[in-house]
């Protein structure tokens, strides 16, 4: 059907023209899209407000050769409004959404990935846990989600129980002294602990941990995240700066 309408977080946008936006959504049931949206730079837009990153929205859209066309969208949730205002909120938000376009095809359905954004920018949104804590929960998930859950505990090449004291990112993550590669790192247990609270959702041990295991973790899944996708996600850079400050 050429006419559709779902469920959408805004990843991003571009301009085009004078007046117009290219616009970047993940879909709950259609996957990644790219549409216009038409004449959204105006003042006097519709529903120009509604289509900023990091918001949700139910959109309705007519599907194109190369890009669908938006003709209506309704505010579900402004989590933009609230992100914006905190620059730490908002690098932490940067960062999700550009995993999740990196994570997800054009036009492949990927509901787990859409339900798990939204439920980030929703606890970024709204203060609920320290925001590199929410950050290292949705890259860890995401990453799972797109079929590379690390292991925390057991041996990730021979999966021989645990706890072991070795994490090789190349590996899968915690190996054991048989497997365990050259050059593997070797975080405290408590980082490892924290890792998989997050990857769990065992937020009562993870909002418990101190900086120093967050800052040691939050390595970890930053070098995980860019050993899978292979290259360098832009917006850590930023995020990086705030850890070293």
């Amino acid at each position: 059907m050429p006419l559709y309408r779902d469920e959408a977080v805004v990843l991003r946008t571009h301009p085009l023209g004078e007046a117009d936006r290219i616009i970047t959504l993940l879909t709950k049931e259609r996957g990644r899209i790219r549409a216009v949206a038409k004449g959204v730079r105006r003042t006097k837009s519709r529903f120009g407000a509604r289509l900023e990153p990091f918001m949700v929205v139910d959109v309705q859209c007519y599907e194109g050769r190369n890009l669908d066309t938006v003709t209506q969208a309704e505010s579900l949730a402004t989590y933009g409004q609230t992100i914006a205002r905190d620059y730490t909120v908002y690098t932490a938000a940067t960062v999700m959404v550009e995993t999740a376009e990196r994570l997800t095809e054009e036009h492949e359905p990927s509901t787990q990935q859409y339900l798990l954004l939204a439920g980030a920018l929703r606890s970024l949104g709204g203060g609920e846990h320290e925001p590199g804590l929410v950050l290292d929960a949705y890259l860890l998930r995401s990453l799972a989600v797109a079929g590379w859950a690390p292991s925390f505990h057991d041996c990730a090449k021979c999966g021989g129980p645990g706890p072991h004291s070795a994490f090789n990112i190349p590996a899968g993550g915690a190996v054991c002294p048989v497997c365990r590669p050259p050059g593997s790192a070797a975080p405290a247990p408590e980082t490892l602990r924290l890792l998989a609270a997050l990857l769990s959702g065992d937020w009562v041990l993870a909002d418990a941990s101190d900086l120093r295991v967050r800052r040691e973790g939050s390595g970890l899944v930053t070098a995980f995240l860019q050993w899978h996708l292979e290259r360098g996600v832009r917006s850590l850079r930023h995020v990086e700066r705030i850890a070293q400050g």
